[in-house]
C-alpha cells in the first residue's frame, strides 16, 4: 500500500511533507457522567478545531491528522471531512472499539469472527452511506496488564481485519499498561509487529518495556504529550531521550491525543500544538536533531500507516528500520498525580 487512506479519498506517501500527529479526536463523546467535559462537538467546537489545524498548517506545515475515534466515542465521519476541508489538513478516520468501559452494544457475545466482518466490512464499504473509509484500526482498547474477555476479542479482531485489509492497528493501553500482552495477542494472529503502535506509552515509566515493544518491531506511542495532569513533559522528555538512546527512533510515534473541548487552545488548554510549540523544542534543546523529529513526526508516522516511507524507493523493505537515535542527552524530570478524567486515557 503506497497511499494512506483519508476521510477525503486515496492520498499518496510522497504527498506527506509535513507533520503529522499520530493520535488526536477531532470530534467525540465520551461523556458518561453528563458534566460535558469529554467532548469534542461537531458543531460546538468544530470552529475552533479547525482554526487550530488550520493555524499549524500555516505556521509548521501540518500534514495529517490520524483521527483515532472509534466505534463507541462518538465517531463523525461527516463532521471530519468537513474539518479536513475547511483546515486543509488530511484526516485518516478509525474503526474498531475502544476499551471496555466504553464498548457499545454490538460487541455483547459477539464472537471474534462476527467482531472481524463488522469491521472488514466498513473498512471494504465505508461508514454507512457516506462514502468515507476509515484508513486505521484504532484506538483498540485495554485496560489493566491483560485485556478482559470482551477486549481479547476486539483486539483479535482488529488483528484479523488489519491482516485482510492491509490497515494497521493503534492500541489503547490505558494509563501506559498491558503493551505487551496487547501485542503478544495481536502478533499471535500473524500481523507483523510493525504494523502495531502500542498507544500511551509516556504515562508508563518503565524504559525496559518500552525497548521491548520497540525492538519486537512494533510502534511506541508518546501520544499525551502535554497532558501535564497525567505525566509531566518532562518525565515524558525523559523516556523518550531514554527510548532515542537505546536506538528506536524509528519506532516512535507522537501526538497530544486532545479529548475533551477544555484542552482546545479557545478555552485555555494546551491544544493541538502544544507538541510542535512546546514539546519539540525542548527535544531539540536536549540534542535531538531535525532529521530525527522528522522521523518520528512524519516519516514514522506514514510508514505505520502504510508500510511505506514517504521518501523512499517504493521497492524499500517496510520493515526495515529508516533511522536510529544516538549519542542523546538524557533529560529529566517526575510525574504528577494523575488527573480527575484518568479514566478516558
Amino acid at each position: 500500500m503506497h497511499h494512506l487512506t483519508t476521510v477525503a479519498g486515496p492520498l499518496p506517501v510522497a504527498a506527506v511533507r509535513g507533520p503529522a500527529l499520530a493520535h488526536e479526536h477531532l470530534v467525540l463523546d465520551l461523556d458518561r457522567t453528563g458534566d460535558g467535559a469529554a467532548v469534542l462537538d461537531a458543531k460546538r467546537h468544530r470552529s475552533a478545531v479547525t482554526t487550530e489545524l488550520s493555524a499549524l498548517r500555516e505556521e509548521f506545515g501540518l500534514c495529517l491528522v490520524v483521527e483515532l475515534t472509534c466505534r463507541g466515542m462518538g465517531r463523525d465521519p461527516r463532521a471530519l471531512a468537513r474539518v479536513s476541508a475547511e483546515s486543509g489538513v488530511a484526516v485518516v478516520a478509525a474503526t474498531g472499539w475502544y476499551y471496555e468501559p466504553f464498548h457499545p452494544h454490538d460487541i455483547g457475545t459477539a464472537s471474534v469472527e462476527q467482531l472481524t466482518e463488522t469491521l472488514v466490512h466498513e473498512i471494504t464499504a465505508g461508514f454507512g452511506d457516506t462514502g468515507i473509509r476509515p484508513g486505521v484500526l484504532g484506538e483498540i482498547g485495554s485496560h489493566g496488564d491483560r485485556p478482559s474477555e470482551p477486549e481479547t476479542r476486539a483486539l483479535l479482531a482488529s488483528a484479523r481485519a488489519a491482516l485482510a485489509t492491509g490497515l494497521s492497528v493503534a492500541t489503547h493501553a490505558q494509563l501506559g499498561r498491558g503493551g505487551p500482552a496487547q501485542l503478544e495477542l495481536l502478533t499471535g494472529t500473524g500481523l507483523p509487529a510493525h504494523r502495531i503502535s502500542i498507544g500511551h506509552q509516556d504515562l508508563l515509566d518503565e524504559p525496559s518495556v518500552h525497548r521491548e515493544l520497540a525492538a519486537s518491531g512494533a510502534y511506541v506511542a508518546f501520544d499525551t504529550v502535554g497532558k501535564e495532569s497525567y505525566q509531566s513533559d518532562g518525565t515524558r522528555l525523559r523516556l523518550l531521550l531514554a527510548l532515542l538512546e537505546a536506538g528506536h527512533a524509528d519506532r516512535a510515534l507522537l501526538s497530544c491525543d486532545i479529548s475533551r473541548h477544555g484542552y482546545l487552545e479557545a478555552e485555555g488548554g494546551q491544544g493541538y500544538g502544544h507538541l510542535l510549540r512546546s514539546f519539540l523544542p525542548r527535544l531539540r534543546a536536549a540534542g535531538v536533531d531535525d532529521d530525527l523529529i522528522d522521523l518520528m513526526t512524519r516519516r514514522n508516522p506514514v510508514r505505520f500507516l502504510t508500510g511505506a516511507d514517504p521518501d523512499a524507493d517504493p521497492g524499500a523493505d517496510p520493515g526495515v528500520a529508516t533511522g536510529t537515535g544516538t549519542g542523546i542527552a538524557t533529560g529529566t524530570g517526575t510525574g504528577t498525580g494523575f488527573g480527575s478524567d484518568a479514566e478516558e486515557i
